[in-house]
């Protein structure tokens, strides 16, 4: 995720890594510096983007080591509450991005924050607003968010490869069902976006009674399709 952020800003960065290699690779593709510890980057940088496993959490923070000036965090699962307790003092903010801000065609979801401070939270947004949506939310919903949306892309890179598997099996070559379905995809948020959102009617205009489209969405009614997409949030929030 930190790689796309970067990516989808297109700056140059001042990044650490564990695993030096994808630091200088990102830095190559960008322009920047690797540097040598957590804590030199507190030290340089004007906040520190959290993107490591949040099992890492109090590790980092130690290695930070009270010198950052503020922290933006993307971790999953990991509240407000749990990020003040390992870093203190330190301004916090927190923020879940979906991947194709690689694109900046992301969704980034904001967790309202009343004890936030207003100018780094206010930098924050701007930050992700270059790379898509920025939806606030209460801490609350975040989980359920992040099940929706940061899980998403690979929901529908799913739904596309499913697609693509039944074209070749009928018998369209893998390009041209890849090219079929990509498109359609793009196309089909496009026109959800324009209309609101209202996907009865987007289904509906594509819809005639009796004929092709009918039969396909009974049959993927038949094959649970909508119980295996609850299926998928509620094995989100049981983490």
């Amino acid at each position: 995720m930190a790689s796309a952020l970067a990516r989808g800003w297109g700056d140059p960065v001042l990044v650490y890594d564990a695993y030096r290699p994808r630091a200088e690779a990102l830095v190559e593709q960008l322009g920047g510096e690797v540097v040598a510890s957590n804590g030199e980057l507190a030290q340089r940088a004007d906040a520190v983007l959290l993107a490591h496993k949040p099992a890492g959490l109090e590790r980092v923070a130690a290695e930070l080591g009270g010198d950052a000036k503020g922290v933006i965090s993307i971790l999953g699962g990991v509240p407000l509450t749990a990020l003040r307790a390992v870093y203190g003092a330190t301004p916090v903010v927190r923020m879940i991005p979906s991947v194709p801000v690689e694109v900046r065609q992301g969704v980034t979801c904001h967790a309202r924050d009343e004890q936030a401070e207003s100018e780094l939270e206010a930098q924050a947004i701007a930050l992700f607003e270059r790379v898509g949506l920025v939806v606030s939310l209460d801490e609350a919903q975040m989980d359920i968010a992040t099940g929706l949306m940061s899980c998403a892309p690979a929901y529908v890179a799913l739904v596309a490869e499913a697609q693509v598997d039944a074209g070749v099996r009928a018998g369209l070559p893998a390009d041209v069902a890849g090219e079929l379905v990509a498109a359609n995809i793009a196309g089909t948020a496009a026109l959800l976006q324009a209309r609101g959102m209202d996907t009865l009617a987007v289904r509906r205009a594509v819809t005639s009674p009796g004929g092709i489209t009918a039969r396909g969405l009974a049959a993927l009614e038949r094959g649970g399709v909508r119980a295996a997409f609850d299926d998928a949030m509620q094995a989100v929030l049981a983490r």
